[in-house]
């Protein structure tokens, strides 16, 4: 006899064409309140057990509705300084956040979706600021890049406001963690 998966565990089956597909429930539409129903497909049901469990994990609290789909960069950290950062902290150091994100991060990550979000992009920021993130570019035999002391407050702003997201279930993880900082 086969066995019962228990709630929010998903269903597997195998399908006419002879693969194996698992169907799990990956959260629920804010306005109709309605489960977003997700699907994962192998050639067999071990496989596809595996996939189950692993994306059960990812979503696990994880706030898929479409509400968290609509963040990007650029609407999160305005969101995020105007919540949590300015009114928590020192007037230049709020004024230090909203320079750090209207001229150095908006502009080169700010049109990328919150959750689509890569440690990747974030080290290429990283290196684009310290080439030539340099505001005024006239300047007496002066690098065209930052110091590696602004690039590192770039990346404490852009990693608080991360931590942010993350705890309020807009991203799975931080991938601010894992990059190099100079």
């Amino acid at each position: 006899m086969a066995k019962k998966r228990a709630n929010g565990e998903g269903n597997i089956r195998k399908r006419k064409d002879g693969r194996w597909e698992g169907r799990y429930t990956a959260g629920y539409d804010s306005k109709t309140g309605k489960r977003l129903i997700k699907n994962v497909l192998g050639k067999t049901q071990a496989e596809v057990k595996e996939k189950l469990k692993k994306a059960l994990e990812e979503t696990n609290g994880l706030d898929v509705s479409k509400a968290a789909d609509e963040y990007t960069v650029t609407s999160w950290l305005r969101t995020w300084y105007e919540l949590y950062a300015k009114p928590n902290v020192r007037t230049a150091t709020a004024n230090r956040y909203q320079l750090i994100i209207e001229v150095y991060t908006i502009p080169r990550i700010g049109t990328i979706k919150l959750n689509k979000l890569t440690s990747r992009e974030i080290q290429k920021l990283y290196k684009d600021l310290l080439e030539n993130g340099r505001l005024r570019k006239k300047q007496r035999k002066k690098r065209p890049g930052l110091s590696g002391s602004t690039v590192r407050g770039v990346h404490i702003m852009l990693h608080s406001a991360l931590d942010r997201a993350v705890k309020e279930r807009l991203a799975i993880r931080n991938p601010a963690d894992t990059c190099v900082v100079p």
